[in-house]
């Protein structure tokens, strides 16, 4: 004999139709599922959720809610294998044991090289990595980091006609530049473009330091005159100083001669000038007294401006004929083709100074046939060098003879003071003895 205590939901009650007590009482031998002899029903009391029934009985009474608890507990107590643990004892392969014989090196060697290694993966940080894979619009790129970095395709080179696979070969170590921060699957963007820009730049400076001649290819042409590739950076070259030629589209793709005419980083700007180095590469080869060709670009009251290989020349009105000029247009005209003489230069401004009156065979001919003058140039010309020449003899003759005289002089000054001491200054009195002779 034992007392039980069951324990049924209010709405478990009401679903059997029992909505009072002495219907319910009327429901007991059904309410006490489990029971498998009757029962004796002691106390009965009603809560607000729950009824609970007293009873004694002779047999072990089951609920529904209390076998459903017991079951799963009995089941968590129970555990089997798991599917790896079967797995591992249908395993037959090789077994692998941990020792420190079957390494070079210890651990604790290690663990401090680890220490000493130093992982600097920050932004704008130069790091040494091999593409591995290209990926869509640019590669994958093995950095050392936890998850590959990936180069854009617009980052891979400073020249933005290069394909990505020309510029980034696979498998080979070269220096990548950091320019963002890890995302949320630890990745970082990197860049190849960033450092040739920046080595670009230092190498203008040095050049333009040098203040050298350079050969840069022209891209594009606009009002103002013409772009220009100056190792990978984009130079502006003006009009202005473009020699022999118009900023138009037959002008892309030429290769120019070019000197900087302003170099600066902070600002990203970069002017280059070719008829700055066109003159300077023709100053090089001309010398006074050469006769050179050109074309009259203005007249002014004080002469007129030829061209002369992309140098600006002056031919002063002075130096045009020997006979006096009223009226220079009459001479020359604006596109008229000329040869003059070459008679003075300045190499550091590039100008020149012209004279067209050194190859008049007669005074006065550049007025009366100036056709006839530019005819005969080169023989003219050969006879004034010659003429100059002679003169410059003469020149050097007289002045051997005076410093022979001066000679002469002074051996006589020696000669009457050859009984002083030998240690006596024998220049002593040759001031006075030149006075004497220029007197």
């Amino acid at each position: 004999m034992q007392s039980v205590h069951v324990l049924h939901p209010l709405g478990y009650v009401r679903s059997l139709g029992c909505c009072s007590r002495q219907v319910y009482e009327s429901s007991i031998p059904y309410l006490l599922a489990g029971c498998k002899y009757p029962s004796s029903v002691t106390h009965l009391s009603f809560c607000s959720h729950f009824v609970v029934v007293s009873c004694s009985s002779t047999t072990k009474l089951y609920s529904a809610v209390a076998d459903e608890a017991v079951e799963t507990t009995e089941k968590k107590k129970v555990k089997g294998p798991t599917r790896f643990d079967r797995l591992k004892q249908l395993y037959k392969g090789p077994k692998f044991e941990s020792t420190d014989d079957s390494i070079p090196f210890s651990y604790d060697e290690f663990a401090k090289a680890v220490d000493e290694t130093e992982y600097g993966f920050e932004r704008n940080a130069v790091v040494q990595g091999t593409a591995v894979e290209y990926s869509g619009s640019g590669c994958l790129v093995d950095i050392g980091a936890k998850a590959s970095a990936y180069l854009p395709d617009q980052e891979a080179s400073l020249d933005q006609d290069l394909n990505i696979e020309d510029a980034v070969p696979l498998d080979t170590p070269m220096e990548f530049q950091i320019i963002s921060e890890e995302d949320e699957n630890g990745q970082l963007l990197v860049s190849i473009k960033r450092i040739e820009y920046k080595k670009a730049w230092e190498k203008v400076l040095s050049m333009a330091e040098e203040d050298q001649i350079l050969e840069a290819k022209v891209i594009a042409v606009n009002r103002g005159g013409a772009i220009c590739l100056v190792e990978g950076l984009r130079a502006f070259l003006p009009g202005s100083h473009l020699t022999g030629q118009l900023p138009d589209e037959d002008l892309i793709g030429n290769n120019l001669q070019l000197k900087f005419l302003e170099v600066n980083q902070e600002t990203n700007k970069l002017v280059v000038s070719n008829r700055k180095a066109v003159v300077e590469q023709q100053m090089a080869d001309l010398s006074r007294g050469d006769l050179v060709a050109g074309m009259v670009k203005a007249l002014k009251p004080y002469g007129a401006f030829v061209e002369v290989g992309g140098m600006s020349g002056l031919l002063h009105i002075s130096q045009i004929s020997y006979d006096r000029i009223d009226d220079l247009e009459k001479v020359l005209q604006p596109g008229m083709q000329v040869k003059c003489m070459i008679i003075d230069h300045d190499k550091v401004n590039g100008r020149i100074a012209l004279s067209t009156k050194t190859l008049e065979p007669e005074p006065g001919d550049m007025l009366k046939d100036p056709k006839m003058v530019f005819e005969k140039a080169e023989a003219t010309a050969a006879a004034y060098h010659a003429r100059m020449e002679a003169e410059r003899q003469a020149r050097e003759e007289a002045a051997r003879d005076i410093v022979l005289g001066l000679g002469d002089s002074l051996d006589d000054l020696d000669g009457t003071n050859g009984d002083s001491d030998s240690n006596e200054d024998p220049l002593k009195n040759v001031s006075d003895s030149l006075d004497s002779l220029l007197s």
